[in-house]
């Protein structure tokens, strides 16, 4: 089993604010761009807080909430999912929740490090891409579910 470190993840209340600082004033460079969430070529990205944890706790933060603490996540990514889970659950590991499929398609589960820090492990999105190409998908449905290039959609399918 494999798995990869993929990027870093930092609530923000304001993402308008956050992406100025670090484009304007720091000089990142974008990569992509979903709106609610941003990230750059550095390998980091900005999540706007009540989008992060509408997505990883399924509510809303409280207005008590305060960034750093418990909306700080660190992304990793394997095509063994499963195995790694079994790994971390043996362990003891408490789990933010278990393996879920978000709707671009991408299945992932999120944990905690033992400093409270959430841990994202999602299978690559190349394995995205092929899983739903195997279920039987256009190349363009694909593209429009996982938001990724048509392009890219394409590459994958043609190493198939």
């Amino acid at each position: 089993m494999s798995i990869t470190y993929l990027s870093s993840v930092i609530f923000v209340q304001d993402i308008a604010a956050s992406r100025h600082f670090y484009e304007d004033l720091l000089g990142q460079q974008v990569d992509i761009d979903f709106g609610p969430s941003i990230g750059f070529k550095g390998g980091f990205a900005l999540w706007q807080v009540d989008h992060a944890f509408q997505m990883i706790y399924e509510r809303a933060p409280e207005s008590a909430e305060q960034l750093g603490r418990r909306n700080v996540q660190l992304g990793f990514e394997t095509a063994d999912l499963e195995t790694a889970s079994a790994r971390l659950s043996e362990a003891g590991v408490e789990y933010v929740h278990p393996l879920r499929e978000h709707p671009w398609g991408q299945r992932v589960f999120r944990v905690y490090d033992p400093d409270g820090h959430i841990v994202e492990v999602g299978e690559p999105m190349s394995e995205v891409i092929a899983r739903l190409l195997g279920e039987g998908k256009s190349a363009e449905a694909v593209a429009k579910q996982t938001a990724m290039p048509l392009e890219m959609v394409e590459q994958v399918a043609a190493g198939q």
